[in-house]
């Protein structure tokens, strides 16, 4: 049989999934802890036990090519992450060694990429030509999707909207920018807002339960709506998607699907803006099916 094997390689767990080439049902799935603290080659090592495992549990043979959807993005000059959460894995060769690891060829995508390739195939945005795919949850991502499939870019960094400055002279970023789209959209940036509003520390949840009866949850909410129409906005003035899918936990807000629209439509450069914005079908599977989705 022939099949698609995906990993995704998250901060706390990897997960791999084994795919029949011709339907969207997986055979196999299992996952194991990333045990991050542990360092590098043990990130590395643990990835090759999870394959062997599978190999047991299933009684198939690992492919000659493997998708792999990761934190950050490999540098397509010099093969090095970059941009991880998972820290210990900037500056390393991560896609050869887990290459050397499995014996096979390693197609790695970041872990927005491997959203909105899922979303595209499997999910929401299914049948939609054109796909940008939006985690909005500790930090601000996209992936870019054309005719099923991920587009890099030159630098490896296409879809990264989170990077854009959208408040001007506003907060220091960790990334030498001020006012990044990623801290006024994350859900820790929401969180931030909120305190420094109202003086309290409380989760995203907890904020927008409390919209409609207290002032700083309110204009919580607001401050998300109007400014996710504006950073929105850009991409859809670029890349001009079909579909836009809302992943993350910002993603679960249910104003991001009416005011939110709204508040777009207002800064989009047409007199109508037919992108669609939809949350995902697939929750935490998209990782994982979109890392299969990449050896297609």
């Amino acid at each position: 049989m022939e099949t698609l094997w995906g990993i995704d390689l998250g901060g706390t767990k990897i997960e791999c999934v084994v795919m029949p080439i011709d339907s969207d049902e997986p055979l196999f799935r299992m996952r194991i802890d990333t045990e991050s603290d542990q360092g590098y080659e043990h990130i590395v090592k643990r990835i090759g036990l999870l394959v062997h495992q599978i190999e047991q549990a299933s009684g198939l043979k690992r492919p000659t090519r493997i998708g792999v959807g990761t934190p950050g993005a490999a540098e397509p000059a010099t093969g090095l992450m970059k941009n991880c959460n998972t820290t210990c894995l900037n500056g390393m060769p991560l896609p050869a060694d887990i290459a050397s690891e499995l014996g096979c060829e390693i197609v790695v995508a970041n872990d927005a990429n491997c959203l909105a390739l899922a979303e595209a195939t499997l999910g929401a945005a299914k049948g939609a030509e054109t796909v940008f795919g939006v985690i909005m949850g500790t930090g601000v991502g996209g992936g870019l999707v054309v005719h099923g499939r991920v587009l890099n870019g030159a630098q490896g960094i296409a879809g990264e909207w989170g990077h854009n400055v959208l408040i001007p002279g506003g907060e220091q970023c960790y990334c030498g920018k001020k006012g990044c789209v990623e801290l006024v959209l994350s859900g820790t940036g929401l969180q931030k807002f909120y305190k420094s509003q109202s003086g309290e520390h409380r989760t995203l949840r907890e904020i927008m339960q409390r919209t409609g009866q207290d002032p700083h949850a309110q204009a919580t909410l607001d401050r998300l709506i109007a400014y996710f129409g504006e950073a929105i906005s850009v991409v859809i003035n670029i890349f001009d998607p079909e579909v836009i899918v809302l992943g993350g936990g910002v993603g679960n807000i249910a104003a991001l699907y009416s005011d939110g629209v709204k508040s777009a439509e207002k800064w989009v450069f047409n007199t109508q803006m037919r992108t669609k914005i939809v949350p995902p079908l697939l929750g935490d599977s998209a990782g994982v099916f979109g890392a299969a989705m990449l050896v297609r």
